[in-house]
C-alpha cells in the first residue's frame, strides 16, 4: 500500500516542472509494475506446461533476463521523489531547519554525479551492443530463442537520465530552502516522524474498509 506523498506543490515554476516529472514517472513505474505481472503470468504458464505438459514456456529466462532492467530500474526516480530509498532517517530526522537542507543538497549531489557517471557508462554499454547493420540491430542475442539485447541496455540510461533530472529539480529545492530557510520547501520530500507516518497512512485507507 503506498503512503500519501509528502511533497508539496505551489504555483512556482519549480513545482510545475516537479509534476510535470511526475507524470513521466508514475508512468514508469507503472511499466515496471506491468513487466513484474506479466512475468507472474508467464511463470505460471511455464510450470503448468512443464509439469500437466512436459512443455515448458520456450525462452522463460530469455524473456526475465529483458524483463529485470525494466523491473529495477524504471521506478528508481519515482521513489527518490517520494524519498523512498534506504537512508539513515535515524540521523536525519535530527536535523531541522538549514541543517537539514544543506544535508539534504549534499547528498542529493553525491546522487546527481554517480547517476550522471552511471548514464555515461551504461550508455557507452548500449552502443556496444547496438548496430543497424546487423538482424534486429543487435550484435548479442539471448541464449534460447535469440531476442535482441539492446531493449534492455538501453533501459538503464533511459530511466538514470530522468533520476538525474530528478536530482536536479531537488537539489534546485532543497537550494531554495536553504538560501530562504523555510521550513516547507516544494518539490522535495519532508520527513515525517513514525507517528506522523501511521496517521498520514490511517486517513489515506479511511473510508476503504
Amino acid at each position: 500500500m503506498a503512503s500519501p506523498s509528502t511533497v508539496l506543490a505551489d504555483d512556482s515554476l519549480l513545482s510545475t516542472l516537479d509534476r510535470g516529472l511526475l507524470k513521466l514517472e508514475k508512468l514508469f513505474a507503472l511499466l515496471a509494475g506491468l513487466a513484474v505481472f506479466a512475468l507472474m503470468l508467464m511463470a505460471v504458464v511455464s510450470v503448468t506446461g512443464r509439469n500437466g505438459f512436459n512443455e515448458p514456456l520456450p525462452g522463460y529466462v530469455d524473456w526475465i533476463q529483458q524483463a529485470m532492467p525494466l523491473i529495477a530500474f524504471m521506478g528508481i526516480s519515482y521513489v527518490q521523489r517520494e524519498g523512498g530509498h534506504i537512508r539513515m532517517d535515524i540521523v536525519v530526522s535530527q536535523l531541522r531547519g538549514r541543517p537539514l537542507w544543506l544535508f539534504e543538497f549534499v547528498t542529493t549531489l553525491l546522487i546527481l554525479v554517480v547517476m550522471a557517471l552511471l548514464v555515461w557508462g551504461t550508455w557507452a554499454h548500449f552502443e556496444r551492443i547496438f548496430d543497424f547493420t546487423k538482424p534486429l540491430w543487435s550484435r548479442d542475442s539471448t541464449i534460447d530463442i535469440r531476442l535482441p539485447i539492446w531493449p534492455a541496455k538501453i533501459l538503464a540510461p533511459i530511466a538514470f537520465s530522468v533520476l538525474c533530472l530528478r536530482a536536479t529539480l531537488q537539489l534546485w529545492g532543497y537550494g531554495r530552502a536553504l538560501v530562504t530557510g523555510t521550513v516547507s520547501p516544494v518539490a522535495v520530500p519532508l520527513l515525517q516522524s513514525v507517528a506522523e507516518q501511521a496517521a498520514a497512512e490511517a486517513k489515506h485507507i479511511e473510508g476503504r474498509d
